[in-house]
């Protein structure tokens, strides 16, 4: 038995297939931490991507990216915050979010390297806190 080579527009759309279905099976089989990482991984990977789009000069693929984080910070990751629970902390926390989005606003708008560097780093630094906060509760326990 043979397979069709996996080169081409045939083996990048089975590419594809496999990481959707890898990134299904994580989003299902994820706690509520995990799916917070997620959507930091999603966020960082898509302005990842917009960098590369300014680089080449590609307009339409760096703002598809950039909506693409924009969409994940906005209805992922500023969604989740429970300003109720979390007081004055929660609502410092959405406006860091909004300052991100502002900057890739920014980026987009005027093709500036700098407002995306400036989003990225706001965002790998609430991550890295997140990934701490989240690993150190992992293994507690609960006070009865």
């Amino acid at each position: 038995m043979t397979y069709p080579s996996q080169t081409g527009a045939m083996g990048r759309r089975s590419a594809q297939a496999y990481a959707t279905v890898g990134l299904e099976t994580q989003v299902l089989g994820a706690n509520p931490q995990q799916l917070i990482t997620l959507l930091f991984q999603g966020a960082l990977a898509a302005i990842m991507k917009a960098r590369l789009y300014l680089k080449n000069e590609d307009i339409a693929g760096r703002g598809m990216a950039i909506s693409k984080a924009i969409d994940i910070v906005d209805s992922g990751l500023k969604a989740s915050v429970d300003t109720e629970v979390g007081g004055e902390l929660a609502n410092n926390l959405i406006t860091t979010y909004d300052l991100v989005i502002r900057n890739l606003l920014l980026a987009n708008l005027n093709a500036d390297e700098e407002s995306l560097t400036l989003a990225e780093t706001i965002l790998t630094d609430i991550s890295q806190a997140w990934r701490e906060v989240a690993t150190s509760t992992d293994g507690s326990t609960q006070a009865n």
